[in-house]
């Protein structure tokens, strides 16, 4: 008599979610950042279906904001920002992304992903440039002053992202750009279409890097203790 192989059962809120991006960010001098596209990947052998919440849903539109993913597939969720005001800007709002087996109701993932809304792209590059700047010099004046006095000791390592993190970062950002094998218009040669176990990967190591990233510096983030409501 042989014996049935069962699936192991899936432990309720335990299984990874790979989205991409994973962090929004709006600007209300330029309309074409105004909407905003999420990829959601499945990876697995079964089909995912989903359900976005956030919130503050009555800032935001999402297109279907529930569905289905099937296996070894990946969807688009189109998020609109439709309540574009000054008193918003520099608020951070979450979105939650939920996922579940088709023919159950528990949550077996999920992911949350941040929106800001900002009011100019090139105000916000000047002060990041400004921001960049000033640490520079400010580390040139801390490393030369250590070096003076301390010389007997080793140098201490610099607490900015390495230059392979960077690389590393713009390569999973490149590859996730990159268009997925069977889109049929498309301009980018064949051979630079890639998976979407490829993508998955590329996803999963960028979410592995800006996670350490935020656990080296935390910021608080105003509205943590939100509910999280759906969005229409």
């Amino acid at each position: 008599m042989q014996q049935q192989k069962r699936q192991p059962e899936l432990v309720e809120g335990n299984l990874p979610v790979f989205v991409f991006p994973t962090e929004l960010i709006f600007y209300a001098d330029d309309q074409s950042t105004h909407k905003q596209v999420l990829t959601l990947y499945n990876p697995y052998e079964f089909a995912l279906k989903f359900k976005v919440l956030c919130t503050t849903p009555n800032k935001y539109a999402v297109v279907d904001a529930t569905g289905a993913v099937k296996p070894q597939c990946c969807v688009d969720i189109v998020i609109r920002h439709r309540d574009v005001r000054a008193s918003y800007y520099g608020v951070i709002d979450k979105f939650r992304l939920q996922v579940s087996e088709q023919s159950q109701r528990k949550a077996l993932g999920k992911k949350e992903i941040i929106a800001t809304l900002l009011p100019s792209a090139k105000e916000q590059q000047q002060q990041k440039e400004e921001e960049e700047k000033r640490i520079k010099e400010h580390l040139a004046e801390s490393v030369f002053f250590e070096q003076t006095l301390c010389q007997p000791e080793n140098r201490t390592a610099s607490s900015g992202p390495s230059l392979l993190t960077v690389f590393l970062g713009i390569v999973c950002i490149a590859a996730l750009m990159l268009p997925t094998l069977g889109e049929m218009e498309s301009l980018v040669p064949l051979y630079l279409h890639l998976s979407v176990n490829q993508k998955l990967v590329a996803a999963y190591v960028l979410d592995l890097k800006n996670s350490h990233t935020k656990l080296s510096s935390p910021v608080p983030l105003p509205g943590r203790n939100e509910d999280l409501k759906e969005t229409s």
